[in-house]
């Protein structure tokens, strides 16, 4: 008998509520409706199974049918099926008494409201302005039935002449969505939430799924080949992967995956959001931020897990105590599994360390828990290619490099090409570089200095190589406040103006370099880590800071300065007004003495724009750096070509 009553839910109610929370997701209609066909097929094996159905199974699958013309898609299973009284409580009942209350009591949880109260199937509603239910359960002397609705809170619900155990839902297209009458559409949903469902899942004539999936068997039954063959099917356009790790954990939680490294060199972006989480094998979302730390989202692969908790549309995960669990066994793996290749295949780590480092120097810099494990198995590389942990690198260097302070110095280069003169000094010195090219590396040496006791590491080309680690108290030169100040001048007039520069004598030696051009590692370490990121905006907008060490004992640097005392006057001495002198009189003397300033830096910048010697060791030095452009480096050009000139000529 024909039956028409109204879904058991005030009103107005459900499907408002429904287009509100499901609309910006609504495609993930159909992977609700063919999940909860798989779920009837499931049962229905279950049933077998244990005995309770002893008829004959037939070929179980869920099929999926669209006809363009009609615009009605069906989705059809051959599961438990249900009777008259399951559809009245399943589907005509919804668990609240009105939409008013509904939203007050959940309106803080809206991402999660509607998984609360099950309603995967009313996402058919989003899509479709009618829909119908033929259904026929296992259970002997049930009848078929059908249960149509058109969008409104009333159904009708009577008897039909469906033949056969199971399910079949039709969606009727609404005109505002006929994409979803489109092939095209369909079966680009099913290959995204589908392709992995534990029954088989039919488009047509074509076989949509592979209903046991790599991670969902057994590590022991499984070959490299066949996880490198799944990582290209997951990520046709890839690089082949460095390592994986197979996920198999049934207590406190449910979870199984695989998790690849993939090549990562220096972009930390470009690999995120490659891990596909999966719930029971039905694809789920591919951002798991909440469900491991931010550093492992660099990984790609597969995790699967039913404890998660999602809501109907399964896209945004909900705070939960699993969550937390699922991360920290995941986070433990990962560092388990590279501990395993640092001890049993160092050669292998040490192979892919370059496209492993910025992967784990992100998550040491990140994780506090994953930073102490990687202790261990971390690797340093130095400028000769050598690879060493961090533990045996300081051994290594620490007869050599430690200072006058008892501190072990670490040196390291970011350019070995740009920085080679530094590299080669350092190494006369019989001390080793290592290389840190990555672009967290200002970051991570910070990190080291905290955690590896009585080191601290300085960038080659920061200072002079004694400076950088200093064995005993150095004898500087002598120079009162006003021959110092002098030494700024002249130099500071050659120099490019776009930067600032702090000028100091230092003696280095009579065969070193007159002038060594570096940064204070200080700012030069925390401009780079503010411009990724690091929270110090304030460095990084301050300009770019030069020291400029003179070496006073390098003779051409003796002959500028003899020059000088030549051809530049003293400075003028003004005696200061006396105590008890006027206002106007101090005032008086004040310009004067600023007067005699002005004058004698004049003096000293024309002395130094005609000091050819002068210019010419400060662009080598400038060159060095690769700070010398434009007109200044066509000048030097034409300024060297002329001193070669005079050299071979005369």
């Amino acid at each position: 008998m024909a039956t028409t009553g109204k879904i058991g839910v005030t009103t107005e109610n459900i499907f408002p509520v429904i287009k509100k929370f499901l609309y910006s997701d609504h495609e993930i209609f159909l992977r609700e409706l063919v999940a909860n066909a798989v779920d009837a097929t499931q049962k229905m094996k279950a049933l077998a199974a244990s005995g309770e159905y002893n008829a004959e199974l037939g070929e179980l699958s869920v099929r999926v049918e669209l006809d363009e013309a009609a615009k009605t898609l069906k989705v059809i299973d051959n599961g438990i099926g249900m009777t008259e009284e399951e559809v009245d409580k399943y589907i005509n009942q919804i668990a609240f008494s009105s939409a008013g209350e509904f939203l007050e009591k959940y309106k803080d949880q809206l991402s999660s409201i509607i998984g609360h109260f099950g309603l995967g199937f009313y996402s058919a509603f989003m899509v479709a302005e009618k829909v119908t239910i033929e259904t026929l359960s296992w259970k002997d002397g049930a009848k078929a039935v059908k249960w149509t609705c058109d969008g409104s809170p009333e159904y009708d619900m009577e008897s039909c002449d469906k033949a056969e155990r199971g399910t079949v839902i039709t969606l009727y297209i609404a005109d505002d969505e006929k994409e979803f009458a489109e092939k095209a559409r369909i079966q680009g949903l099913l290959n995204k939430y589908c392709k992995f469902m534990p029954v088989p899942v039919l488009f047509g004539e074509e076989k949509i799924n592979k209903v046991e999936p790599l991670w969902a068997r057994k590590p022991a039954d499984l070959k490299e080949e066949d996880y490198n063959e799944f990582y290209r099917a997951l990520y046709p356009m890839a690089d082949e992967p460095l390592f994986h790790i197979h996920l198999n954990v049934d207590y406190p939680f449910n979870l199984t995956g695989i998790l690849y490294f993939p090549k990562i060199k220096n972009n930390v972006e470009i690999s995120r959001n490659k891990i596909q989480l999966y719930c029971n094998q039905m694809f789920v979302t591919d951002s798991v931020d909440n469900i491991v730390p931010d550093f492992l989202t660099l990984l790609h692969g597969v995790i699967d897990s039913p404890d998660i908790p999602l809501n109907v549309s399964r896209s945004y995960l909900q705070s939960d105590s699993n969550v937390k669990k699922i991360s920290t066994y995941i986070t433990k793996k990962v560092a388990d599994r590279l501990d395993e290749i640092f001890k049993n295949e160092r050669q292998q780590l040490e192979e892919k360390w370059d496209n492993l480092k910025l992967f784990i120097e992100y998550g040491m810099l990140s994780d506090e828990k994953f930073c102490d494990r990687a202790m261990k198995f971390c690797l340093l590389k130095n400028t000769d290619g050598k690879y060493f942990s961090i533990e045996d690198y300081k051994k290594a260097v620490e007869d050599e490099q430690t200072d006058k302070d008892k501190k072990v110095v670490c040196l390291y280069a970011t350019d070995p090409e740009g920085q080679y003169s530094f590299i080669e000094a350092a190494k006369a010195k019989g001390y080793d570089v290592l290389l840190m090219d990555c672009q967290l590396d200002s970051h991570f040496v910070n990190l080291l200095e905290v955690k590896v006791e009585n080191t601290r590491f300085a960038r080659v080309d920061s200072d002079s190589i004694d400076n950088l680690i200093a064995k005993e108290e150095k004898i500087r030169p002598e120079l009162s406040e006003t021959e110092q100040e002098d030494l700024s001048v002249i130099f500071q007039a050659v120099l490019p103006k776009e930067n600032q520069y702090y000028v100091q004598a230092d003696n280095l030696g009579e065969n070193a370099a007159p002038i060594l051009i570096t940064q204070s590692e200080f700012m030069r370490r925390y401009r780079e880590m503010s411009a990724m990121g690091g929270g110090m905006n304030f460095y990084g907008e301050m300009p770019a800071m030069y020291n400029i060490t003179v070496n006073m004992q390098n003779p051409l640097v003796a002959r500028i300065m003899a020059s000088k005392a030549a051809d530049v006057a003293p400075a003028q001495v003004i005696p200061d007004a006396a105590d008890d002198a006027s206002e106007d009189v101090k005032r008086t003397v004040t310009e004067a003495k600023e007067t005699a300033a002005a004058a004698h830096k004049s003096d000293l910048e024309a002395f130094a724009g005609d000091n050819e010697i002068l210019k010419q060791i400060t662009d080598l030095a400038l060159l060095a750096n690769g700070m010398l452009k434009g007109k200044d480096l066509s000048d030097f050009i034409a300024r060297s070509a002329k001193v070669v000139e005079d050299a071979y000529l005369k």
